[in-house]
């Protein structure tokens, strides 16, 4: 899995006053919790938050807060309703011997015999939510459709991958070949 390096500035001062003042000045509050650590607030630039919202990628985090050094994945995102800025970030601080859950971007691998007979790929899902050790979490889950027919679905049940424990139900579509007007004449045709 990817790394990313974010620093960060310990907030000694918490509420609503403070938060203010923090957005005003282009940072964003976050918090760090999880696996025995005390809850660490802390503030980022938003544009270097940025970097690791706005992408289809997850990413392990190297954290850099005032000096001290953590390895956290990113939790939870609030964005504000009309702007979509980025209000506050909860991070979970990892420990490399226990399990994680993250949610890893799904990459379609393979040309379908569905889409060749002229039907279309419809992609269901961008990510899927996963639990492993942080050493066995890969960048991507590899979906292949090189067997997938003309109105036929990969499942998450469908999937495995070694060391991975899947968290997103099984019977969740992953992606499917849709049947189009073209793939209706091919087949009228063919008989």
């Amino acid at each position: 899995m990817k790394t990313f390096k974010l620093e960060g500035t310990e907030r000694l001062a918490l509420g609503k006053k403070e938060t203010k003042k923090l957005r005003k000045e282009q940072l964003v509050p976050c918090v760090l919790y999880g696996n025995g650590l005390a809850n660490l607030h802390f503030a980022i630039k938003d544009g270097d938050l940025k970097h690791i919202i706005f992408t289809p990628e997850s990413y392990l985090l190297d954290l850099n807060v005032s000096g001290k050094h953590y390895k956290a994945v990113l939790r939870d995102i609030q964005f504000h309703p009309v702007s979509d800025e980025a209000l506050h970030v909860d991070f979970f601080n990892i420990d490399e011997t226990k399990p994680v859950t993250v949610e890893l971007p799904v990459v379609i691998e393979g040309n379908s015999e569905g889409v060749k007979q002229g039907g279309k790929l419809q992609l269901l899902v961008r990510k899927l939510k996963v639990s492993a050790l942080v050493a066995d979490l890969p960048e991507n889950l590899p979906v292949d459709i090189t067997e997938l027919g003309l109105g036929k679905t990969i499942f998450t049940g469908d999937l495995s991958y070694p060391n991975l424990t899947l968290l997103t139900s099984a019977s969740a579509g992953v992606c499917r070949i849709k049947a189009t007007r073209a793939s209706r004449e091919i087949a009228t045709q063919a008989k």
